[in-house]
């Protein structure tokens, strides 16, 4: 995405991260991973602090709508589907009355992005088309760091008055908010939202999510383990 000739610009980690250090230090928000991995991958997180002033262009949106329409999909069959805010327009306005309460921060973003996926006839087709919705909200999120921008995916919104709101159909689940903006200025953020997102971001260490051999039993770059 760095390369000199990319239509992207280039990465803007000091966009990503909190002004000032007032959410710990910088180094804290970056992944802490065994090898590198790509930095708008590392730099992903979930910000609860949006500027409030800051806007998306046209192209800036498109690509992120893009990215997710060009995750990979179960058997070819592109069951997501999106309602697109932006802060101002009537569709925003009716997105940010289905969040819950502890998401009302997400009313400073640029624009909410309902994700919805088709669940199809059968149980098999359900279960993928959440697959799906996952695999083109990690796509819309990468992307949106790529540019400079955060997201902060949300499960805590009314899908029934998120349905009644859009006419979704019977079919079709909502199944997330995608919040999408800029960093807001952590030195005027609620000081709920300042201890929250001061916390160090952890995962569990990789030997207890990726396994060889049998379950349970490390996976260990370089080395493979035979099934008994």
């Amino acid at each position: 995405m760095n390369d000199k000739g990319s239509a992207h610009p280039v990465f803007p980690l000091d966009q990503l991260l909190p002004p000032g250090g007032t959410v710990g230090r910088v180094t804290d928000r970056l992944a802490d991973t065994r090898v590198p991995i790509h930095q708008p991958i590392a730099a992903r997180w979930s910000p609860r602090a949006f500027d409030p002033e800051a806007t998306l262009d046209g192209e800036q949106l498109t690509a992120i709508l893009e990215a997710a329409r060009w995750a990979a999909t179960w058997g070819g069959r592109q069951p997501v589907r999106f309602v697109v805010g932006v802060r101002g327009d009537e569709t925003f306005e009716a997105l940010v009355g289905t969040l819950k309460r502890g998401n009302s921060y997400a009313t400073a973003a640029s624009a909410l992005l309902l994700v919805c996926a088709d669940e199809g006839p059968d149980e098999n087709t359900a279960l993928y088309a959440g697959v799906d919705a996952g695999a083109a909200i990690a796509n819309a999120s990468v992307e949106a760091v790529a540019r400079g921008l955060v997201v902060h995916p949300m499960a805590g919104f009314d899908a029934d008055a998120a349905r009644a709101a859009f006419d979704v159909p019977d079919e079709v689940r909502p199944v997330a908010v995608l919040a999408v903006g800029t960093l807001g200025d952590y030195s005027t953020a609620d000081p709920a939202i300042v201890e929250r997102d001061s916390a160090p971001r952890r995962r569990m260490p990789l030997e207890e999510v990726a396994f060889a051999g049998r379950w349970g039993t490390a996976f260990t770059a370089g080395t493979s383990a035979a099934v008994p």
